[in-house]
């Protein structure tokens, strides 16, 4: 390793001497775990297409099912109207025919026209006078009339429920015919399915090689590391406070003398002990602690807005193990870079803050140095703790926390159009809809080994959303006794296809569902229930931990799944 060779080697003697680097032995990969090695493998582009290709033709066929399920349900609505105003027809002729042949018997017995005391003593309640007096002017003119317009009324009223019938049938019609289409695409979506398998099982075989190797990768460091604090020992150095290596000029502790920078001066916060055949460097106790803790971190899950001890983003990291170490910085990258006293690039030490960025996306990562070529970071690509190279091109900064903070600076930022990018990781806003929406993976086909567990059964979600679920759980534990109940978590593809067989009109269109990005969970326990203190309890809390409850999901909504939760970030 680069690390090993550097700080076993030391540096060489002199004030104002800089060290030598030793090329690496085993240096890691471009990007962490490999990730890129997978991202532009003829697999993984594969896998893409096949998935767009049937996730396409579902949409399409989607919006053609849905529009056949609106016409059928407007044409039965129509039919149903139609009854009614027939029934509604028939009954005003039935009752004109009453009033008409109660007006035509009163005339028969009255030898003329009816008066009101003869239709009050021919009905049979108050109530048949108030309705036969009202048909009195029209009956005068022809009770024939009367009839025909009733008649012509219940007829058009017919005719109106006979066109409804022949709709509804059209549209019944139309609507077995897409879902038989629907059956041939969900067929045609299950034999692909074995075909993605395949894909994704290339995919993930190389996934887990460069994550095997991420793995020895940092063991290798770690134990540089390890070997390199052995060796102060051995040498009888005790690393000295940050306080007494901040001006060389005014002395150092007995026995160390300065370490050189780019300019000729000797560097701030460092010193090396004179030996032969090289000297060894002396780093302030407080960053040999920060970097140790940092060493024991590494594996731990990427998440951000996390702060450990389960899972960090960038800034997290840096701030939790220099905070253990007595020194208090902020925690994001953007702070850090505003704040940490700068030095110059060639002068980067181990325990150093490296910014990463580029003029596009401005500042975009944040990583401890432990060499020129080498840091450690929460890495958001990575989706974990690793040591990564240092890209020597995208080194916007380097940072040094030992030293007294500086009066905030500006802090880059993206220019144009450009998406910001936190911790590695391009930051998209909700409104995406790129395919590749995380990880590079599309949605229902990633890779096992880029999921993490959540602890139970076979569940799994995104690291970082996993890590936010562990924490909830936790919480949950707390005020009711056990950890959460769930049902569904990530969902493959394949189950994707499966369900919406089951469910077509529940269940997503297959790789569009939110439990195929991995941020998806169904609930049980109790919270499948609106009125229970489970539901409510999720309602109070699960914001702190980057949980919703969407909109189309609530009660009242069309939609109502109380057990369905979404990881949004934090």
């Amino acid at each position: 390793m680069v690390l090993a060779a550097v700080l076993a080697a030391g540096l060489l003697v002199g004030p104002v001497v800089a060290g030598a680097v030793a090329p690496a032995s085993a240096a890691p990969s471009d990007q962490p775990g490999g990730t890129t090695g997978v991202l532009d493998s003829a697999e993984l582009t594969a896998l893409q297409d096949q998935a767009a290709d049937v996730q396409g033709d579902l949409q399409e066929h989607q919006a053609a099912v849905t529009a056949a399920q609106d016409r059928l349900a407007q044409a039965q609505q129509a039919v149903a109207d139609a009854a009614a105003e027939v029934d509604d027809a028939e009954a005003v002729l039935a009752q004109e025919r009453v009033a008409v042949s109660r007006y035509a018997a009163a005339v028969y017995r009255d030898g003329g026209a009816p008066t009101t005391l003869s239709l009050l003593l021919a009905g049979g309640d108050p109530g048949d006078v108030v309705s036969a007096l009202g048909y009195l002017d029209v009956v005068e003119s022809g009770t024939d009339q009367v009839l025909r317009a009733a008649e012509q009324r219940r007829e058009q009223a017919l005719a109106d429920r006979s066109a409804a019938d022949a709709a509804l049938a059209e549209s019944q019609a139309r609507a077995d015919e897409v879902t038989a289409q629907r059956g041939e695409l969900e067929a045609a979506a299950a034999a692909v399915t074995d075909q993605l398998d395949a894909a994704l099982g290339a995919v993930d075989r190389q996934l887990a090689q460069l994550q095997a190797e991420q793995v020895r990768v940092n063991q290798e460091t770690a134990a540089a590391w390890a070997g390199y604090v052995a060796e102060l020992t051995a040498a009888g150095v005790v690393p000295p406070p940050a306080a007494q290596l901040r001006d060389p000029a005014a002395g150092l502790p007995g026995g160390l003398v300065p370490v050189g920078g780019a300019t000729g001066a000797a560097q701030p916060g460092a010193a090396q002990l004179p030996r032969q055949p090289a000297s060894l460097l002396v780093l302030p106790a407080e960053t040999v602690a920060a970097v140790t803790a940092a060493m024991g971190d590494l594996g731990l899950p990427f998440a951000p807005g996390t702060a450990g001890p389960e899972s960090y983003d960038c800034g997290s990291l840096v701030q939790a193990v220099y905070g253990a170490a007595g020194v208090a910085l902020p925690a994001t990258q953007g702070e850090l870079f505003a704040t940490t006293a700068a030095v110059d690039p060639a002068d980067v030490l181990p325990g150093d803050l490296v910014f990463l960025g580029t003029p596009e996306a401005g500042l975009s990562h944040v990583g401890i140095a432990l060499d020129p070529q080498t840091m450690l970071a929460a890495d958001g690509r990575a989706g974990a703790v690793v040591v990564r190279s240092l890209p020597g091109d995208q080194l916007l900064g380097v940072g040094r926390p030992s030293l007294a903070p500086r009066p905030p600076v500006a802090v880059p930022g993206p220019t144009g159009d450009a998406l910001a990018v936190a911790c590695g990781n391009t930051v998209y806003p909700p409104s995406y809809g790129g395919t590749r929406a995380w990880g590079g993976y599309p949605n229902g086909l990633i890779p096992p080994s880029a999921l993490c567990p959540l602890g139970t059964g076979g569940h799994a979600l995104r690291c970082d959303a996993a890590a936010a679920y562990r924490a909830m759980s936790a919480a949950y534990a707390g005020d009711f006794g056990s950890p959460l109940c769930i049902t569904d978590s990530y969902r493959s593809y394949a189950s994707q296809v499966t369900l919406y067989g089951k469910k077509p009109a529940l269940a997503a269109v297959p790789g569009t569902s939110n439990h195929g990005w991995g941020l998806a969970v169904d609930l049980c326990g109790g919270i499948e229930s609106y009125s229970s203190a489970q539901y409510a309890w999720m309602v109070a809390n699960a914001g702190r931990f980057g949980f919703i409850h969407p909109t189309w999901a609530d009660q009242g909504n069309g939609r109502e799944e109380p057990w369905h939760w979404e990881y949004a970030g934090s």
